[in-house]
């Protein structure tokens, strides 16, 4: 499989957005249903055109999103990966295109979300903080890393 790393576009939009899903709904198995529904529309139309977006696309003929990440202020506020796609190098591809193009340093992490937790860490990130609470005030204690 050939990636190709890119800007995200509006009309990419879509597409992520059921990739957002697909992401969670493999990995994060501590979010509500109804906050899946909630959150949904929001990564569509609001969240994806809030930061610098980057896509990975297969390269082939339907050129579908394998992952995505998006930077705003040096922190990544976003990256998701299709679960097809997992382990095959794509999140670690867009997290090194954040911090090497972008200048992140920073990212919030769940902390019930292991998986990736142990991610950033793996890559130099390290614990700076804990909140008990997601940016929304829901219950989904989340970890601050920053790149050491």
């Amino acid at each position: 499989m050939s990636v190709i790393i890119a800007p995200g576009r509006p009309e990419d939009h879509p597409a992520l957005a059921e990739l957002w899903e697909a992401s969670v709904r493999a990995t994060h198995h501590f979010v509500a249903e109804a906050d899946i529904r909630y959150f949904k529309p929001l990564v569509r139309d609001v969240y994806l055109g809030a930061v610098t977006l980057t896509c990975a696309f297969d390269d082939g003929d339907d050129g579908r999103p394998l992952g995505f990440s998006g930077v705003a202020d040096g922190k990544i506020e976003m990256l998701f990966v299709a679960p097809p796609a997992f382990g095959r190098g794509i999140g670690t591809r867009l997290l090194r295109h954040a911090v090497e193009t972008l200048g992140a340093t920073g990212v919030d992490v769940n902390e019930q979300n292991a998986r990736a937790v142990e991610f950033y860490l793996r890559r130099g990130f390290v614990v700076v903080g804990r909140s008990e609470l997601d940016g929304t005030g829901r219950p989904y204690p989340l970890l601050h890393l920053h790149l050491a």
